[in-house]
Formats: C-alpha cells, sequence, structure tokens
C-alpha cells in the first residue's frame, strides 16, 4: 500500500507510513494535518487528503483481486503463474483483462459454438496450418450445423472472443483510441428547431480530439446527448487498428488466414472497439467529472470561508413583488426577534410605509445592518433601502439567495422554526447568512448553493464525498463555538459527526453553556477519541481557561502551563504579549512528540487567540441605473461580484438577472492557467461590457484593471 501512495503522489515514505497509521487509528484530516504535523512532515489537509484517497484505491484494488481470485479458485483454473499475474497487477483496468478470459457472462454467439463441438475447429484455424479447410468443416457438420460454411462461421465467432480476450491487442486498441479519438456529435433532426436545444447549439455538428476535450465541454455534449438533443460518436482510424490485429495474429496465406481475417474484422465490429471506446469516454467523463468536482470544491471552500460580519443585529428582507417583502430582525447571535411583510413595489406600491416601516424597526431593534436577498425585485429594494435616511450608521449589503428556498423547507429549518413558514424561514437564512455565512451555508445541500457547473452531470458520490471533506476542512480552519453552534456545524467538528452533534446540542439544553473543554467529556457517548480529534476545533468564550477559546489543544495545555511558568506570569498574561512570546526558547520545550511545527502553530495562536481566518464583509453597490439586461451597453465599467468560477472563466453578478462571462481570454492580456489566480468568489471586480446578446440574454465582460 505504501508504495502504491508514494508512486500515486511522491511524497515521502516516513509521511505516508505515518499518516496511514493515524489513518487506521481513525483520525481525521483536519486533526492529522493541524495537531500532527511531526509524524506526517507538515503535509497540508489536501495532501493528507490524497493519502486517504489513494489508500481507499488501493483497498478497493485489493478486494477486488480477492474477489477475482476467489473465482478463479472455484473454477479450478487458478494457476501458480495466473495468481502472480493478478497480486501484481496495480491498475483496475488492466486486471479486469486478465479477468475477462474467465468471466461467467450471458451466452454469447462463442459459447453456442463451443456447445456445437466447434472449439477444435477453430484451434485449427489459429495453427495456420490446415490448406484444405472446408474439407476439414465438413467433418463439423452435424445437429444444428447444416453446412460446412455454418461451421466456418461458428468456429470464427470463438476465435473473435479469444482475440477480444487477449491483453495485448486491447492494451494497443485502448493506447490508439487515447492518442487518436475522434469525438463527433450531430444533431437529431427532430430536435432542431426544438427551443429547449438551442443552449446546445454549439453542438449540433462538433468534432474534437477526445483527448484534449476541456472537461465543460465534454459534460455539456454527454447532457445534450442524455436530453435526446444529439447523437454522440468516438471514432479512430479503423484501418490502422484492424492492421495492427492482422500483423499480430496472420501468418500464412491460405484459407485459414482469411477465416482469421474475417474474425478479426467481426471481433472488432461487434466487441472490441464498441467495448472499448465506450471504456475511452467514460475515462475521459471520469477525468471531465475530476475538473468538474474540483473547480465546485475550490468554489465552495470560498464561499464558505466568505467575509462574515459577525456578531451585529441585522434585518434582513427577501424581496418580493406581488407577494410583498418578507422581513425579520435578528439579534446578534441569530435569533428571530421580529418579522413582518411590507409591499413597497407594484402592485400595492407603499413605498412611504415600507420606508416607514424599516426605519422604525432599525431603531427599535438597534439593527447595525441589513441583508438584501440577490432575488427577484432585489435591485428595486435595495434602492429603496438606500433613500432612507438612518439616525445611526446602518450598513447595507446585497446578500446570495443561492440555497435559501432549499433551506427554508427543509427538516432543519422546521425544527428550527416550527412556527414559521417557509417565507420567514428564508428571509432568516438571508441575514444569517450576512452574519456568518460557513455557518448557515452548512445547513444546506451544497450542490444546491449554486457555484459549480453541471453538478448534476458528474459522479455523485465522488461530488458528495469531496464536496464533505471541503466543508468539513473549512468548519475545522475556522472553529466553533461549541454554546453557540448549530447540530449542522458542529456535526462537522473533527470526530464528532451527526449524532455525537445532537448529543451535545441536547446537553446543552439540559445544562446549560459549557464553560471548559472538559465538560465536552460529560456529553453521553462522546469518548476519548472523539475528544481528541474534536477539542481542538470546539470553541468556548468566556470560559475558566483561556486557552478553551484558542486552537490550542487540551493535550498542549501543559507546555503553555510551563511557558507561562517560565515566563512569570499567568496563561492570561502570556497569550496576547508578542514581547514575551517571541522571546521564547521554543527548543527548551520540544520532545520525542512535540516538535518545532507543533510549537510555532502554538505559539502563533498565543499571539492572535481565535483570529478568523476570514476577511471582514465589505459594503458593495451595483451601479443604480443598470436594472435590466437591456440597459447595458458595450464599452460600459461596471462594479460587479464574482458569484461562479469555472475551467473556463468566472461569472459576474452585476446586479440584474443574467450574470455576465469573463472567458479566460478576457481575464488577462497573458496566458491564464488557472481562473483562481486571477479572481475568487464573492470578489468585488470592475468589468468592462464587451458584448450584449438580448435575445440568447448573454454578456460577455473583460475584467478592467484598477
Amino acid at each position: 500500500m505504501i508504495t502504491y501512495i508514494i508512486s500515486q503522489t511522491g511524497l515521502p515514505e516516513s509521511s505516508v507510513k505515518n499518516t496511514v497509521n493515524l489513518l487506521n487509528q481513525d483520525c481525521t484530516i483536519p486533526f492529522i494535518s493541524r495537531y500532527r504535523k511531526e509524524a506526517t512532515g507538515n503535509l497540508d489537509e489536501v495532501q493528507v487528503g490524497d493519502i486517504v484517497k489513494y489508500k481507499e484505491q488501493f483497498e478497493a484494488l485489493e478486494k477486488r483481486k480477492t474477489t477475482i481470485l476467489k473465482a478463479l479458485e472455484d473454477q479450478e483454473v487458478l494457476t501458480p503463474e495466473l495468481k502472480a499475474k493478478v497480486n501484481a497487477c496495480q491498475d483496475s483496468t488492466i486486471l479486469e483483462d486478465i479477468y475477462l478470459p474467465y468471466k461467467k457472462s450471458r451466452k454469447t454467439k462463442a459459447e453456442t459454438a463451443r456447445q456445437n463441438g466447434l472449439e477444435p475447429l477453430a484451434k485449427i484455424i489459429m495453427s495456420q496450418n490446415n490448406n484444405d479447410l472446408i474439407s476439414t468443416a465438413q467433418q463439423y457438420v452435424k445437429g444444428s450445423i447444416s453446412s460446412s460454411e455454418d461451421a466456418l462461421e461458428g468456429a470464427r465467432h470463438i476465435i473473435a472472443e479469444w482475440i477480444n480476450e487477449r491483453s495485448d491487442i486491447r492494451s494497443n486498441l485502448r493506447s490508439q483510441l487515447e492518442r487518436h479519438a475522434i469525438i463527433s456529435t450531430k444533431v437529431v433532426k427532430s430536435k432542431k428547431d426544438d427551443d429547449n436545444a438551442q443552449k446546445f447549439r454549439d453542438y449540433f455538428e462538433w468534432e474534437e480530439a477526445l483527448s484534449r476535450i476541456p472537461s465543460h465541454r465534454l459534460l455539456a455534449i454527454l447532457r445534450a446527448e442524455k436530453e435526446g438533443v444529439i447523437r454522440v460518436k468516438i471514432e479512430i482510424d479503423n484501418d490502422r487498428a484492424l492492421n495492427y490485429i492482422d500483423r499480430k495474429l496472420i501468418k500464412s496465406q491460405n484459407d485459414c488466414a482469411t477465416q482469421i481475417e474475417l474474425a478479426i474484422s467481426d471481433t472488432y465490429k461487434r466487441l472490441l472497439f464498441p467495448s472499448l471506446s465506450n471504456e475511452a469516454l467514460q475515462k475521459a467523463k471520469d477525468k471531465a467529472d475530476e475538473a468538474a468536482i474540483s473547480i465546485f470544491a475550490n468554489n465552495l471552500k470560498q464561499l464558505l470561508l466568505g467575509s462574515p460580519l459577525g456578531e451585529k443585529r441585522v434585518l434582513a428582507i427577501d424581496p418580493g413583488f406581488r407577494s410583498g417583502c418578507k422581513v425579520v430582525c435578528l439579534d446578534e447571535k441569530g435569533d428571530l426577534k421580529h418579522n413582518e411583510t411590507i409591499y413597497p413595489h407594484a402592485p400595492k406600491n407603499d413605498q412611504i410605509g415600507a420606508i416607514k416601516k424599516i426605519n422604525f424597526l432599525t431603531q427599535a431593534h438597534k439593527i447595525e445592518a441589513i441583508a438584501i436577498g440577490n432575488g427577484t425585485a432585489s435591485r428595486e429594494t435595495e434602492a429603496l433601502v438606500r433613500k432612507i435616511h438612518f439616525n445611526t450608521d446602518v450598513q447595507v449589503f446585497v446578500v446570495s439567495e443561492a440555497g435559501a428556498s432549499i433551506y427554508s423547507a427543509s427538516k432543519i429549518a422546521r425544527d428550527e422554526f416550527p412556527n414559521y413558514d417557509v417565507t420567514v424561514r428564508g428571509s432568516v437564512s438571508i441575514g444569517r447568512r450576512l452574519q456568518d455565512p460557513l455557518a448557515e451555508l452548512v445547513k444546506i445541500d451544497a450542490k444546491s448553493i449554486g457555484v459549480g457547473q453541471y453538478q448534476h452531470d458528474v459522479d455523485q458520490s465522488k461530488l458528495n464525498k469531496e464536496l464533505d471533506i471541503v466543508v468539513e476542512n473549512c468548519v475545522n480552519s475556522v472553529g466553533v463555538n461549541i454554546n453557540t453552534a448549530s447540530h449542522s456545524l458542529l456535526s462537522y467538528v473533527s470526530g464528532i459527526g451527526p449524532k455525537l452533534a445532537e448529543n451535545i446540542v441536547s446537553y446543552r439544553s439540559d445544562n446549560g453553556s459549557f464553560t471548559s473543554r472538559k465538560d465536552i467529556k460529560k456529553v453521553p457517548r462522546l469518548g476519548g477519541k472523539a475528544f481528541e480529534q474534536g477539542a481542538g476545533f470546539l470553541r468556548i468564550k468566556d470560559g475558566k481557561n483561556p486557552l478553551d477559546d484558542s486552537a490550542v489543544h487540551p493535550e498542549s495545555y501543559p507546555i503553555v502551563q510551563q511557558m507561562a511558568k517560565d515566563a512569570r506570569v499567568s496563561i492570561s498574561e502570556l497569550i496576547g504579549n508578542k514581547d514575551i512570546l517571541q522571546k521564547i526558547n521554543l527548543k527548551n520545550y520540544a520532545t520525542s512528540t512535540v516538535g518545532l511545527l507543533t510549537l510555532e502553530d502554538i505559539i502563533k495562536e498565543l499571539e492572535k487567540p481565535g483570529l478568523d481566518i476570514r476577511e471582514q464583509a465589505k459594503v458593495f453597490a451595483f451601479n443604480q441605473t443598470i436594472k435590466t439586461i437591456t440597459d447595458l451597453s458595450e464599452g460600459q465599467l461596471l462594479p460587479g461580484i464574482v458569484n461562479n468560477i469555472t475551467a473556463f472563466g468566472c461569472f459576474v453578478d452585476v446586479g440584474i438577472k443574467e450574470s455576465g462571462l469573463i472567458h479566460v481570454s478576457n481575464l488577462s492580456d497573458s496566458f491564464v492557467k488557472d481562473v483562481n489566480e486571477h479572481v475568487h468568489l464573492h470578489q468585488q471586480i470592475i468589468v468592462k461590457v464587451l458584448e450584449v446578446d438580448v435575445a440568447r440574454k448573454r454578456i460577455q465582460l473583460k475584467l478592467h484593471k484598477k
């Protein structure tokens, strides 16, 4: 296993060995990367995650080998050579090729031919020594075989199966597909003028090398095929492929050679090419999935680590026209204090009443910020709010609503607000997203947040797994206040999970706030392992021990106590005192298990305990004269917010219903290798309008360098 992981990752042997050992002890990725740096050689969570991935791959391969060896043993065909070949295999595709000749399958043409006694004839043909094949074939005419031609056809089916099972031939054809395959598309004539098909019109007739097709394009093509809009073909140079097989198998110029040539043509068209071209397309799809999932995961990370406003009192508005704007007031902790509906827009147009109400609620609940959802009527509501002259400094933010409706109808929302309808829950979600995006967004299925492309087209199990890892890493990198965190947030803490999260919330409800990390051990079923894995990521504000509100792990408390003692100060006096902390000689506190890496982390944490790694939220305003796509014109410079990142560019919200696209070619004057090197999600930027296609609702933008 270790050798396999090293071959895939290139990481040092000791790092891989120690990490695998920790994983086998049920340690989590965040815990290993944060608190076991000496053991891993300072691997970050991405590198530890790679070790997890290849460890699982190796274990799956070994499990498959065991299954195959058992099947071969049951068939009584397992020779020492075959066993050694299976055990030595390190590639799942090649492993299946080895097993292919022994696979029990549905009844085939070759199996029928064998039952008719034609295998000896097939062997005679393959020997290529027979110069009177018709007479030889006549000897096999009996039962359902009515002629020598029937006999030869049956023998060819057996030969075709043998050819199909040859690993060298499969490997060569696989290589040709990998290097030279072309993917082409044709529109289904009956769908050509369909309105729904127009979004795929770029692919009504398309041709491209399969090895070079970008992930987003392949996924778009496969979606179009799934919806019945186009037909997809994979093609290579058939003559080249057939010539290779001919050279491999045909060693004579007699009638046997003719029969083998016919068998080669048959197996290529019927067995080899359909199977291996599908495999090549699936491999390309897997690669495209991986790229799409990686982009989605990166976007999700940026979104979850978005700027929090912090513990401030917020008035949140879910805008609407006919149904009105739902308004809620939240306290610093995000608890709902008031809700009602105002009707400033058509058809009621009660702007004066709405302004009075917002002003009154802002004063009554000492509101410090207003959050406005970015959906229907958002711009109109923002313009209304900006007209209001508040007595205090009230900041106004437009907040993404993506996924808010999913949350508002979810069991989590019903449990939180059993006495309120979906509109109130949705408004609360908008307000809480401003206060703390991470704490609120973990309640929503990540696929519903809308920061990826083709998320419903990729492998769902791989997507869910990767997104769960992202959420877990984000939650643990920020840390969680155990006394205010929701069940959803707690469930992502290292070592906790959904059941223990429930137990923590129940214990907190029955016994009041936790006053020390030691109290966490009193939670039912939260044992020593869970405490070890999670304690460093759980924070206790204003607790008995000031270290409980830091990322210093309880196992390192004695080290900090000794540092304070040696400096002749209390722990409280040591925390935040850079003069003392920078004078500490860390080598004096190193042990066989605690090295300089951990000690340096402890000092960093003591200098700024509980520091939020996220940037603070910034106020932003769209161009107030732009309301719809028809208000745009080429050459305009507009403020915008990056709301999605893809492999081919990024989408930008400029304050209208349609997001504009900055293609990679318009992100920089030089070559763009990675979009994320130029922009990040929710970044506030200035864009230049290049092109507006009102009919197709498409906007082309360019990143404007300030």
